[in-house]
Formats: structure tokens, C-alpha cells, sequence
């Protein structure tokens, strides 16, 4: 991975003054110990299912990856500063499915979610707002507790 001092000069100021929106980080309820919690996954990695509409630039949308569907998930974002090659030698690298299993397995979570989800990145956040609560309320009724976010 590329470190901040090794970047052109150009692009480190832009990534230091890059303007990041505030956000309300208090919990609304007290939540479960993650040894009860049923987890999802949710990426920016622009992550669909291979017959799933392609994302397109900026898109505000977002695609449904079932659990059961790894070995069809592709990736849309496609940029010239992202480096692609963690995510075709490991899935987990970018969208950790088979750790989340893992942690099911021993324990330390209750259980992985049959659905996760994948947004396109380099999507102003605020503008998201709207497809995240609709995506919020799917999660509520899926009995989700906790969301990992995977950004990429």
C-alpha cells in the first residue's frame, strides 16, 4: 500500500485538504455484544454480481451480494490510482466474507447476514444519504446489528 509520504506532492495536498463531511457518530441504542450480533458487509469497492446492471461513474445506487454468490462478484471501480490486484488474488481483501465466517464459527460473532451490500466509490458520501437509509431499513428487517464497512 502506498504511503502518504510517497505520494506525488500534488496529490498529498489534495488528499490533506480533501473537505470530509461530519458525522453524528452517537449510538442510537445500546448494542448487542458482538458474540450476539448478526453482521453484514458493506463495501464502496463498487462490488456486483456478474448479471447485475454495471455501476456507472458517481452512481448513487447500490448492488446485493448474497453470501452464498462469492465466486460471482466482480468489481466495477475502475481507476487509475486503485490498485485491483488485492481483490483478484483475495476477495477478502477488500469484501472479508470468509473471515466474517471464521469469527461466526468461533464465536466472537453471532452470525454473518445472508445479504451484504456494495456501493461505487468515489461517491460524494452526503449524496448517498438517501440509498443508505432505504438500505438501513432492508438491514433492520434482516435483523442486522452491526455493519462492517468495507471502504475502498
Amino acid at each position: 500500500m502506498v504511503k502518504l509520504a510517497d505520494l506525488d506532492p500534488g496529490m498529498k495536498d489534495f488528499l490533506l485538504h480533501l473537505p470530509c463531511p461530519k458525522i453524528n457518530l452517537n449510538a442510537f441504542n445500546k448494542p448487542l455484544p458482538l458474540a450476539e450480533s448478526r453482521v453484514a458487509l458493506i463495501s464502496s469497492a463498487g462490488l456486483r454480481l456478474r448479471d447485475d446492471a454495471p455501476f456507472t461513474e458517481y452512481a448513487l445506487d447500490y448492488r446485493i451480494l448474497p453470501k452464498n454468490k462469492q465466486a460471482e462478484i466482480i468489481q466495477d471501480h475502475m481507476n487509475a490510482s486503485h490498485d485491483r490486484t488485492g481483490f483478484i488474488q483475495d476477495l477478502n481483501t477488500i469484501f472479508p466474507l470468509d473471515r466474517l465466517e471464521e469469527m461466526a464459527d468461533d464465536g466472537e460473532i453471532g452470525s454473518v447476514a445472508n445479504y451484504h451490500y456494495s456501493f461505487m466509490g468515489a461517491t460524494h458520501p452526503t449524496e448517498l444519504e438517501r440509498e443508505a437509509r432505504s438500505l438501513a431499513k432492508i438491514m433492520i428487517k434482516d435483523e442486522v446489528d452491526v455493519v462492517l464497512l468495507c471502504p475502498v
